[in-house]
């Protein structure tokens, strides 16, 4: 399992819930409810959890979500959770070249649609900027000039962003990046949420996800 990635192993969890769930869905004669399938996917979670059935790198997401289902029931939503995952990581496992072009694609798109959209300035300390009520996106200069090579990331970069986020995640997911869920206290600007992207859509961490299609 060394070489195995968070996106990987990620998957490989949440089709097998998926599958598992289909299962006892398929054999079982009771109530097919939101209620019924939290119930099982939490409980085949904490058996998963306990034998180490998958790998360590989803260990804490495993631990949040059985808290999670255990305190909401089926508000916790496990399903769709898994789900959205399912979707996303599949359609994102070939999408690993190319990134640095798909990020200037994205850019391009969000200037059009009126995005303020700056590159060529450091932060490196706290800012505040006045958008005039615009969308904005912020990348540090030393980061969009050095960790790009050509039409790929060398290095995790940085977004700042302001607006509202699931509009955000809808055109990055269309141009093909996942990014990290955003994280107020770690922003340098205010008002604005950081956001990352790493080279070949390796998040170490669950990525944003993008509602069923």
């Amino acid at each position: 399992m060394s070489d195995t990635s968070y996106n990987q192993a990620l998957l490989e969890f949440a089709d097998a819930g998926l599958a598992a769930l289909a299962e006892s869905t398929a054999s079982s004669s009771s109530a097919k409810t939101p209620a019924a399938e939290s119930h099982f996917l939490c409980s085949w979670m904490v058996t998963a959890l306990k034998k180490r059935s998958f790998s360590k790198l989803i260990a804490d997401d495993l631990t949040f979500w059985i808290r999670q289902a255990r305190s909401m029931g089926a508000g916790a939503e496990l399903k769709l959770l898994l789900q959205k995952i399912s979707q996303q990581y599949h359609y994102i496992a070939d999408k690993q070249q190319g990134l640095a072009a798909s990020l200037k694609a994205m850019l391009a798109e969000l200037e059009a649609d009126d995005w303020l959209i700056i590159t060529d300035q450091e932060v490196s300390k706290k800012l505040k900027l006045d958008s005039d009520g615009h969308a904005s996106l912020i990348i540090s200069d030393d980061q969009f000039n050095q960790r790009i090579a050509g039409d790929e990331l060398l290095k995790p970069i940085t977004l700042y962003v302001r607006a509202p986020e699931p509009a955000f995640a809808a055109v990055a997911y269309k141009h093909d990046l996942l990014i990290s869920a955003g994280n107020k206290k770690a922003s340098l600007i205010k008002h604005h949420k950081a956001y990352q992207i790493w080279p070949k859509n390796l998040q170490p961490a669950l990525a944003l996800l993008q509602p069923l299609t």
